[in-house]
């Protein structure tokens, strides 16, 4: 199934809900970064959060930034998801694996630890809005979910998930269920949304069960109104660093630091942090920024 991403509303608009396959995207992550299992799961889940929070936002260009910062073993996590259904992410130790955690699952919980979550909203213009909260189990959906009614003062639930095995991942994604402003104080209707998440055993089985992201929204809300709106969006892995950008960020270092590395390198070396490419710059290269510098000054 591509990976995508659908949105509904239901209780007459008084739930939000969306709905994402991330597959192919984190498996491609795992390719470009050479994770392990739990780092796989772990940048699965953070990019499938990214893009479900990106998702109500309004403004073209519109982009969430979340940085995962915790004790554990795996270090931090940095995802950047847009409104157009683009993702990246990296992990800082992307070859930390741990064993199974008490109920046979891997322990994204333990590879994080305790820490804080950190969310970057850029709608496009002005000043970024930025939030930080406690990390609440380094599960991630749970520390996505907390932000959403710690910050945002909107209640939520976040279901994600990924199954990755020897072949790859095989199942990615994750659905996200508020309840409105206008429905708030509805307890009641809070109350069913949390139970019949609670009810789910997870949300990589359903989609390895073959079940699409419109039965299994029904299966959830159904009986209460609800209405898949008829866009599906198509997300993906993009990173958009370029050769370009290299060169213009070598040219910030300077003309001695640039003169050095001709001297004693032959030239300069880059990866990209994000998508794992890497870039080189010859000393003619160099030597052409070196010589634009000088012009400017």
């Amino acid at each position: 199934m591509a990976d995508q991403l659908i949105r509904a509303t239901a209780a007459e608009g008084g739930i939000r809900a969306v709905g994402v396959i991330t597959t192919r995207l984190t498996e491609e992550a795992r390719q470009r970064h050479q994770l392990s299992y739990v780092a796989t799961a772990a940048l699965g889940r953070t990019m499938s959060s990214g893009l479900l929070l990106a998702s109500s936002m309004k403004r073209p260009g519109s982009r969430v930034n979340l940085r995962v910062k915790g004790e554990g073993p795996l270090g931090g996590i940095l995802v950047d998801a847009g409104l157009d259904g683009t993702v990246r992410g990296y992990v800082d130790r992307p070859h930390v694996e741990l064993p199974p955690n008490a109920k046979g699952k891997l322990d994204v919980g333990g590879a994080v630890g305790p820490g804080y979550l950190y969310v970057v909203r850029d709608v496009g213009y002005g000043y970024p809005y930025s939030s930080t909260v406690e990390l609440v189990s380094g599960e991630i959906g749970d520390d996505v979910a907390h932000y959403l009614v710690t910050s945002e003062q909107t209640p939520s639930a976040l279901v994600v998930g990924v199954f990755v095995e020897a072949k790859g991942v095989q199942a990615s994604g994750g659905i996200l269920l508020q309840v409105m402003p206008k429905a708030a104080e509805d307890l009641e209707l809070v109350e069913t949304l949390e139970s019949r998440v609670a009810s789910l055993s997870g949300f990589t089985p359903l989609l390895q069960a073959g079940k699409s992201l419109s039965e299994i929204l029904t299966e959830l809300l159904g009986d209460m109104g609800l209405v898949i709106l008829p866009e599906r969006q198509m997300v993906r892995f993009h990173c958009g660093c370029s050769e370009e950008r290299m060169l213009r960020a070598l040219k910030l270092l300077g003309e001695d630091e640039l003169q050095d590395m001709i001297e004693k390198d032959d030239g300069a070396e880059a990866t990209c942090h994000f998508c794992g490419e890497i870039y080189t710059a010859s000393s003619d290269q160099l030597a052409d920024l070196i010589v634009a510098l000088q012009a400017e000054s």
